[in-house]
């Protein structure tokens, strides 16, 4: 049974050990792959709007994400989200399961849509789920990832409205 709740200060620990080897790969997040613990705390947990936690039945987290406006003022009305799962739970549906929850929370939140602005391309995986779940391909930035083995790779924004 998996729960998506708000995260709390005592899921750091176990956060972080989920966040920090996707960070240091580099192949699918824009942060420097040397952030540093404290820096992904304050962009993960203290700049967003709400961050929440994927536990199972026993507490184990499996998972999270951020939501936040994408822009300021003008532009608020529209959300963004980051999503992580741990790498020993991937392809059991949780990306997908927080993907579902975080647009009932921006719908709940006041957001009208939700926009990913940097999904690699050769994150195929992301991509087929985000598109999956009716977020389209709205545009290609040519090289704009620069991939650890790869090298600049290209990387889509991707849309969904959420209230018409």
């Amino acid at each position: 049974m998996l729960t998506v709740r708000e995260y709390t200060s005592g899921d750091w620990p176990a956060l972080w050990a989920i966040m920090e080897p996707v960070f240091r790969a580099g192949e699918t997040y824009a942060f420097d792959p040397a952030i540093t613990e404290a820096e992904a705390q304050r962009v993960w947990i203290e700049v967003p709007a709400a961050t929440y936690v994927a536990v199972d039945e026993t507490g184990m987290l499996l998972g999270t994400y951020y939501i936040k406006p994408n822009q300021p003022g003008l532009g608020a009305h529209v959300c963004n989200c980051g999503y992580i799962v741990a790498a020993a739970a991937r392809g059991q549906g949780i990306a997908s399961r927080l993907c579902e929850h975080s647009q009932d929370e921006a719908r709940r939140l006041g957001f009208r849509a939700m926009q990913f602005n940097l999904v690699v391309s050769t994150n195929t995986g992301a991509v087929r789920l985000w598109q999956q779940l009716g977020f389209p391909i709205v545009g290609t930035l040519p090289g704009a990832f620069k991939h650890p083995r790869l090298g600049y790779v290209d990387a889509y924004v991707m849309y969904k409205q959420l209230v018409d």
